[in-house]
């Protein structure tokens, strides 16, 4: 067995690696960038190596740092998670040929499978049905544009090299072709390094389908049943389950056994994760209707819900594994015990097209005696701008579909973080929709329910007058240290927390108006009935109040010091930028004459592009940006004077 082992990876699954290796006795090594120095993994690692600035291009993705850490540490083995190096075939043979053993498939299953356009073709020999569509090798406009026309419309432009929806754009037509495929290989290039892609016919009412297998050395290949991960916005999983509902055990037992086809012809070990692609439009799974897609080979996000329904530990058979052993159960011996679901839980404001939200943690409660939650941040770390903004992964278990459902939404709704904005309400709505109550899924469900699913930006009544109560409070007992009872009603310290947040109760008949911000803006609430038990937080100061519990939500409350109560700002054509990032692409010049929605610079940040439009015709002023230059949240980038009529 692996005596020590190194995690090249960080959050959440290094620290999840962490947790099975301790408890296997193995001695585990982090590593670490500038941004990660006090991180959670790193902590709980046995000992920490730093590898470099923040950008995981100089850090995280430096195989030679990595293994050089595991030299000096005298590391055995190395993990590779998921991302980052973990499906680097050349990466795999350095650390083969360090001397080290890798966790992982073997280099050539890697290869085998890390182009989808040669991964395809293999599974065709070994008779795995897959998606119709263009593979070649000519990648000119001219043959790929011929090509989408002769499959057609609508197709799918996928990135031969992509990954975990990077390099993914539907197009319904020959319109919209030329700006998908640009788009889609400069995504494809920045991310992958290669912006190469295939062709895919677009399947109507599509669901996502994929099934854990795994191999040994000794010729033991296993799958661990299927998931469904068909609930996506903009191909990036939202909510995943296990077992996928709607397939009956003749179709499972299909889709399973050409998974394991599948991974026998790339001679595969470890653990592995075949993609179909199912037509839902009956509402259940054809068995003739399912087609290969790709395989990623690693461990996949979603994993816990496969090991929830199976009771089996993927991180434990992964060591032992790469250990030399032979697969802890034979395919007889597993089953599936209940339900499981899985809900992705971001650092993203839902209310500005879910861009990513960065800052400090200062309020941080995440319901962990109702769900297992898998996390790499605790209260008061940061949301880091360089890496992917997961928070924690939130994963319940129930009897049936409907408990663990029932379960995940309480989950999300009893969330508690501020003043990071998270997708908790998305997550709670996604969950208490009828069409994904009904099991009715596909990919574009969340797209087709649009504004159903969003949370309001505006907070609830109750929440408004709660706030103008707990001002009142504060006012006048400042930051209420103590239970006691105060001139305008009662209250009751519940608990102090790390951030020196107090919990308290009110019960204040009054009739008075109070002028108020909730999340800065303005409000007036008249007060003049009771209200008990309200869960409130104030902070040390006593200049803003909490308010949660809101599917998830958490309103910042402060008592509005404007002259009148109230404040106003008019637009003055400014271009302002919505996060911190880099700029990739500007498109305009100083001086240069542009149209309502036109683009003008491209952001990316945390895995994900935004493009700034122009607000109306006019003219580019005052422009402060550079492709390549790294912008903070809130800077003025550019103004758009209006067009003088």
């Amino acid at each position: 067995m692996i005596q020590s082992l190194l995690i090249a990876n960080r959050g959440e699954i290094a620290c999840r690696i962490i947790r099975t290796a301790g408890a296997m006795g193995i001695r585990t090594v982090a590593v670490y960038s500038d941004a990660d120095a006090k991180a959670l993994h790193v902590r709980q690692a046995d000992e920490a190596v730093h590898i470099g600035p923040s950008p995981a291009r100089e850090s995280y993705l430096v195989g030679e740092k990595i293994i050089a850490a595991a030299r000096a540490t005298g590391a055995e083995a190395i993990h590779p998670g998921y991302g980052f190096l973990s499906e680097n075939a050349d990466f795999a043979q350095a650390v083969i040929d360090a001397g080290l053993i890798w966790v992982g498939p073997r280099p050539d299953s890697i290869r085998a499978m890390g182009l989808k356009d040669a991964a395809k073709e293999r599974m065709i020999a070994a008779g795995v049905p897959v998606t119709p569509g263009y593979l070649g090798a000519d990648q000119s406009f001219e043959r790929l544009s011929t090509e989408a026309e002769a499959i057609g419309y609508p197709v799918l432009i996928k990135a031969v090299a992509g990954g975990g929806g990077k390099g993914m754009r539907k197009v319904d037509s020959a319109a919209d072709f030329a700006d998908a495929l640009l788009s889609c290989q400069r995504e494809a290039a920045s991310s992958f390094g290669n912006d190469q892609v295939l062709l895919e016919k677009w399947i109507t009412n599509p669901r996502h389908i994929e099934v854990q297998v795994f191999g040994d050395t000794h010729g033991n290949v296993v799958h661990l049943f299927e998931r469904d991960c068909s609930l996506q916005r903009r191909h990036q999983k939202v909510i995943e389950e296990a077992p996928a509902p709607g397939i009956t055990e003749y179709t499972r037992s299909l889709i399973c056994a050409a998974a394991v086809r599948a991974a026998k012809a790339v001679d595969y070990v470890g653990a592995g994760t075949i993609e179909f692609i199912a037509d839902g439009s009956k509402g259940f799974i054809e068995a003739d209707r399912v087609w290969f897609m790709e395989m990623n080979t690693r461990l996949q996000v979603e994993h816990p819900v496969t090991e929830e329904i199976t009771g089996v530990d993927l991180v434990e058979w992964q060591l032992r594994v790469a250990s030399g052993e032979v697969l802890p159960k034979r395919q007889d011996e597993l089953s599936i015990n209940g339900w499981a679901m899985e809900a992705r839980l971001y650092a993203e404001d839902p209310a500005k097209g879910f861009l990513p939200s960065v800052g400090r943690l200062d309020y941080m409660i995440l319901p962990d005696d109702r769900v297992r939650v898998e996390t790499g941040v605790v209260e008061g770390a940061d949301v880091s701008p360089f890496y992917d903004p997961m928070i924690a992964k939130l994963v319940a278990w129930g009897h049936d579909r409907d408990a663990a459902a029932a379960a995940l939404r309480q989950a999300c709704t009893e969330t508690r973080i501020w003043p990071v904005k998270t997708n908790a309400a998305f997550l709670a709505a996604c969950l208490d929709d009828p069409r994904f109550l009904a099991a009715d899924l596909d990919t574009g469900l969340i797209a087709q329910r649009g504004d159903a699913l969003m949370p309001d930006d505006a907070p609830p009544e109750d929440v408004v007058h709660a706030g103008a109560m707990a001002c009142i409070m504060a006012a006048s007992r400042g930051a209420l240290s103590q239970t006691g009872t105060g001139l305008t009603g009662r209250y009751e310290a519940q608990r102090r927390l790390r951030t020196g947040l107090l919990s308290f109760r009110l019960n204040a008949p009054m009739n008075r108006d109070v002028h108020l911000r909730v999340d800065g803006a303005p409000y007036v609430a008249t007060v003049n009935d009771p209200w008990e038990d309200f869960p409130a937080w104030i902070d040390a100061s006593g200049d803003v109040i909490l308010s949660g519990v809101y599917d998830g939500r958490v309103f910042a409350i402060a008592p509005d010091r404007t002259e009148g109560g109230a404040a106003g700002a008019a637009s003055d054509g400014a271009i302002i930028s919505p996060m911190p990032g880099r700029i990739i692409a500007l498109l305009v010049s100083e001086g240069e004459t542009v149209t309502k929605g036109q683009k003008l610079l491209t952001l990316e940040a945390m895995k994900m592009e935004h493009s700034l439009v122009a607000p109306y015709d006019g003219t580019v002023a005052d422009l402060d940006a550079s492709e390549g230059g790294q912008v903070s949240e809130g800077a003025v980038l550019a103004r758009v004077v209006a067009a003088v009529e």
